[in-house]
């Protein structure tokens, strides 16, 4: 993704709760024993402990018994690469790169519930688009919360981007409205649209957030040329719920994971990829604006296992 620079480093950084308790965990159990069934049934429970799921748990747990079994898989520091690699196969070859507009503006609607940091994400986004020398206009569509408006306009102070917002209690569908008419007046290049911090099961919520899409498409074409949901890693297995959830409703084309550098939880990654057809885009692995980073799975799950001298 050419709007943002990954690199390991930062990744491993970030990660440094997961990996402790994630390859650490695995680790403590594996190393230096045998393999055999009693270890494989340890492993099995502290993989479903670190997030990864039970789906995805079932599927590299059949692995590891298949190839212990054949022989394959003799001591227990074997597994650690064995998951390794069956982990990177997971995310088979595929374009994770945000879309942009053939013409401008390109729009990008964000979503999720109250409290996963999407407003900073929002805002870590801007930051990386304006880095890329792209300009940018924010439209404030939650306007349930006041206190959310705000935040968006602080952000855009800080940032230098314009926030179109409407009344507190107006139609967030209005507030998309004159957001998409001042991005085309103004000829920005991308114009992000924040949404109320709706729970997927209120469903009015849920329609005013389908109100909001059909009102950008009208008025741009091929709007919104993504929909990305921002999820709290460190809500563990409530983050996949939500995902599956908000998949159906809102038309997500992509998620943000954020908050993974205050997470244990880096497992939620692999549920996510096995529990639902939505590509992790982003991760948030810091505080600052330039730790919004492209999600790599070779790299993410390198991070995840990296020893911390190495």
């Amino acid at each position: 993704m050419a709007i943002f620079k990954s690199i390991l480093g930062s990744l491993k950084k970030g990660l440094t709760k997961t990996r402790e308790t994630f390859a650490g965990g695995l680790r403590s159990i594996l190393a230096g024993r045998v393999l055999n069934d009693e270890l494989i049934d340890e492993l099995e429970a502290r993989l479903i402990e670190s997030d990864v799921g039970v789906a995805a748990t079932r599927d590299l747990i059949e692995g590891v018994r298949a190839d212990y079994k054949a022989g394959k898989l003799t001591r227990g520091e074997d597994v650690i690469d064995f998951l390794k690699r069956r982990l990177i196969e997971m995310w088979p070859p595929a374009d994770r790169a945000l879309t942009f507009a053939p013409t401008n503006p390109t729009v990008i609607l964000v979503t999720g519930v109250n409290g996963v940091g999407k407003t900073t994400s929002i805002a870590k986004l801007a930051h990386a688009l304006k880095a890329d020398g792209k300009t940018v206009l924010l439209g404030a569509c939650d306007t349930f919360r006041a206190g959310a408006v705000r935040q968006l306009e602080i952000w855009g102070e800080r940032l230098g981007v314009d926030v179109i917002k409407g009344q507190q209690g107006g139609d967030p569908a209005a507030v998309a409205f004159d957001a998409c008419a001042a991005a085309k007046a103004r000829g920005v290049d991308v114009l992000i649209l924040d949404t109320a911090g709706r729970l997927q099961t209120q469903d009015p919520l849920m329609r005013q957030l389908e109100k909001i899409r059909a009102v950008a498409a009208k008025q741009i074409e091929g709007a919104p040329h993504e929909a990305l949901l921002v999820l709290d890693a460190t809500s563990g297995q409530n983050a996949l719920r939500q995902a599956e959830s908000f998949s159906a409703a809102a038309g997500v084309t992509g998620i943000v994971l954020a908050k993974l550098d205050g997470s244990a939880r880096g497992g939620i990654v692999v549920a996510i990829r096995r529990g639902v057809d939505i590509p992790v885009k982003l991760v948030g692995v810091g505080e600052r604006p330039e730790d919004l980073q492209p999600f790599d799975p070779e790299a993410f799950i390198e991070a995840m296992f990296a020893d911390d001298e190495g």
